[in-house]
């Protein structure tokens, strides 16, 4: 399993900078150069690492990446352009599960790989049968975690993006109140995660493998 951790690292680090950068580079072209000064509009990872997000992908399995700096006041609609940097995440990680299954769906045509309960045994189990195998099972794992990045940072809760997302359709006196939460949303998802890893209660995975495994079946068949 620590092999299979230490093979899933770089697709892991490589998907949270895509995530952060596309976000960075939106609010730039927004007119915020926040991330650009910072350096934050780099595809180097060791850029984006956040050391908690790192220890805790290795122990729960669920990690993040340091947030890219976004100042809103430098937009000409603070809500809106929030909504749309925020959107910026999740879209670029979906973007690149689709780029990845067309490859996937290329490399893999007519050779009979049994699709999603192959890749779940060598994800479980770190069983390759082959080196075609272990191929498939990265662009795969490429795929997986893109789109349940892009799904569990939809979750609408304060700071996720999903709620920057919906603050913008929201009005403006419940959108200062929503966002005001952000303090309060980060410790209930320490706590849900938490939760999550000592007493097996799955609920961020209950929330988002239904949409992840259809989505999944979707792309890869």
């Amino acid at each position: 399993m620590i092999l299979l951790m230490l093979i899933q690292l770089p697709i892991l680090l490589f998907t949270l900078t895509i995530h952060e950068v596309s976000h960075g580079y939106v609010a730039f072209l927004l007119g915020d150069d926040t991330a650009k000064r910072a350096g934050r509009l780099t595809l180097n990872p060791i850029s984006h690492i956040d050391p908690l997000g790192l220890i805790m992908l290795f122990i729960v399995r669920i990690g993040w990446a340091k947030p890219v700096p976004i100042n809103p006041y430098n937009f000409q609609n603070y809500k809106r352009d929030t909504a749309i940097t925020a959107a910026a995440g999740p879209a670029a990680n979906f973007l690149m599960a689709i780029l990845i299954a067309i490859i996937f769906r290329i490399f893999t045509a007519g050779s009979g790989y049994n699709g999603l309960q192959q890749f779940f045994v060598s994800l479980n189990y770190g069983k390759f049968f082959s080196f075609g195998d272990f191929i498939n099972f990265l662009m795969m794992f490429t795929i997986f975690i893109n789109l349940a990045l892009g799904l569990f940072n939809l979750i609408p809760v304060p700071p996720m993006d999903g709620s920057k997302i919906l603050g913008g359709f929201l009005s403006d006196e419940a959108y200062s109140k929503y966002t005001a939460k952000e303090r309060q949303g980060a410790k209930l998802l320490l706590i849900i995660f938490a939760l999550n890893y000592i007493f097996r209660l799955n609920l961020i995975g209950g929330l988002i493998i239904p949409p992840l495994i259809f989505l999944m079946q979707l792309l890869v068949g």
